[in-house]
């Protein structure tokens, strides 16, 4: 699911946030948008990364390169692709090699270089424009060939979040993962990031591997006070408290498990990684948390 993180208001429409971000959604609408079955994406060949590789009805091989903005060398990068991928012939139980390969460019425009490009090439190229298309409260993906005004669309399943007009973008690492979840979980995080941000004004949030955290200032000086950690496709959340409840002067960086619903628990202080030792004791954490809600009822 698509949230509005996802697409960010340009001055000519929408558009998406990243180009990490429209990768995964044609990929994920690709046989809707195009007829095309996925063999692959990001494959690298000869030291080349292709966005994504695809066969169509005819087995013929398709290399798709995607831009979110217009690119005068697109034409170059795909003949690279094309004569990487002719030395290794990857998917040769998929893809007929005796057919012509289809290179295909989608860009939101193109440039006048490009058209000359082709124009001389004696490759078989493609050149698809795409748009972000709103209609009422829905948002769709619209392709258009450029050669035969062919056009085709998809719709975005786009939502829309309350009161974050005003928050930064949040980093690619993080949609990434919020967009595997379902759109409870997607709910409860971006309200949860958007609690921390607005918590005080001076609120930043510092990208790295792995890892989104939020603090005051910046480089070395930086006072965290949470922390979103990516491990395996999971989402962790870190609170940087006192330890001994509150008295203590020392701070420790202590994980919180939760259900993105109704239920947490801090589990115990982890001063890097996600904690080897606090997982091994998760099954009497639950048993924990059920025995709480016994006692409630």
């Amino acid at each position: 699911m698509f949230s509005n993180a996802s697409l960010i208001k340009s001055g000519s429409g929408w558009e998406f946030v990243s180009e990490e971000i429209l990768e995964d959604f044609l990929y994920e609408n690709l046989e809707i948008l195009l007829d095309l079955k996925v063999l692959d994406r990001q494959y690298i060949v000869n030291s080349q990364r292709c966005d994504i590789l695809a066969v169509d009805s005819q087995e013929k091989l398709v290399v798709l390169e995607l831009k979110n903005v217009e690119d005068r060398g697109i034409v170059q990068q795909l003949t690279r692709y094309y004569d990487a991928l002719l030395d290794e012939k990857p998917f040769s139980e998929k893809v007929d090699y005796q057919q012509p390969v289809r290179l295909v460019a989608i860009t939101p425009n193109f440039h006048r270089d490009n058209f000359t490009d082709r124009k001389y090439h004696t490759l078989d190229f493609k050149f698809l424009k795409f748009s972000v298309i709103q209609d009422e409260d829905n948002f769709y993906f619209c392709v258009k060939d450029i050669d035969n005004g062919e056009i085709s669309k998809a719709i975005i399943p786009y939502q829309e979040l309350e009161n974050d007009l005003d928050l930064p973008t949040p980093p690619t690492a993080l949609l990434k993962v919020v967009n595997n979840l379902d759109v409870q979980k997607q709910e409860e995080i971006f309200r949860v990031r958007q609690k921390i941000l607005k918590f005080d004004s001076r609120m930043r949030e510092f990208s790295s591997a792995g890892s989104i955290k939020y603090g005051i200032g910046s480089g070395k000086s930086s006072k965290f006070c949470a922390e979103f950690f990516l491990d395996k496709g999971e989402l962790i959340i870190f609170l940087w408290i006192p330890y001994k409840g509150g008295e203590s002067s020392r701070i420790g960086r202590a994980r919180i498990w939760t259900d993105w619903q109704d239920k947490a628990l801090i589990e115990g202080y982890v001063s890097s990684g996600v904690g080897a030792e606090i997982n091994r004791h998760k099954r009497s954490m639950q048993k924990l948390i059920e025995a709480i809600e016994i006692g409630v009822h």
